[in-house]
């Protein structure tokens, strides 16, 4: 049984992927069917059927094109969290997971909660990268998770209608 867990992972793994050799040409789509194929090579089965479910490979790309798509947003609040730290400098797999995550926080449209969404991606992270950066990515999504809260906070200014 595959979980939303293994999907955040997936989704890494193809967001390291896409920020290593970046291909403007190659259709989500076919980055998708590229790498859930690449998938069943690893379970060295040809069924379609191993695959992790219908829902939790959507999962995975929603991540991944939610990311692409606010992908802008997602370093500049990065960036503004790493000071005198340009996000280049920051390791793939670290960078890669904290977008996932601030794209979480921020930009999805079903929300999972902020401490969920943090938890899962230090526990990535460290099973990704090392324990170290573990807490680097705490301290970054929590900076970013409670300045998103205090954006949502503020009252909104009355825009007249059409």
């Amino acid at each position: 049984m595959s979980t939303r867990r293994e999907a955040r992972e997936w989704a890494v793994q193809i967001l390291f992927q896409l920020d290593l050799n970046p291909s403007e040409e190659t259709a989500p789509a076919d980055i998708f069917k590229e790498f859930w194929d690449g998938q069943l090579r690893l379970r060295n089965d040809k069924e379609p059927e191993s695959l992790p479910p219908p829902p939790i490979r959507k999962f995975t790309e929603n991540i991944v094109i939610g990311v692409m798509r606010h992908r802008e947003d997602i370093d500049k609040r990065l960036s503004a969290c790493t000071k005198n730290w340009d996000i280049k400098r920051i390791g793939s797999v670290e960078r890669n997971v904290l977008r996932m995550g601030i794209f979480e926080i921020v930009h999805a449209e079903e929300k999972a909660p902020q401490a969920v969404v943090i938890n899962e991606a230090v526990d990535i992270c460290k099973f990704f990268g090392t324990r170290e950066s573990g807490r680097f990515v705490n301290g970054i999504l929590d900076s970013i998770a409670k300045s998103y809260n205090k954006e949502l906070e503020k009252p909104q200014e009355w825009q007249p209608g059409p």
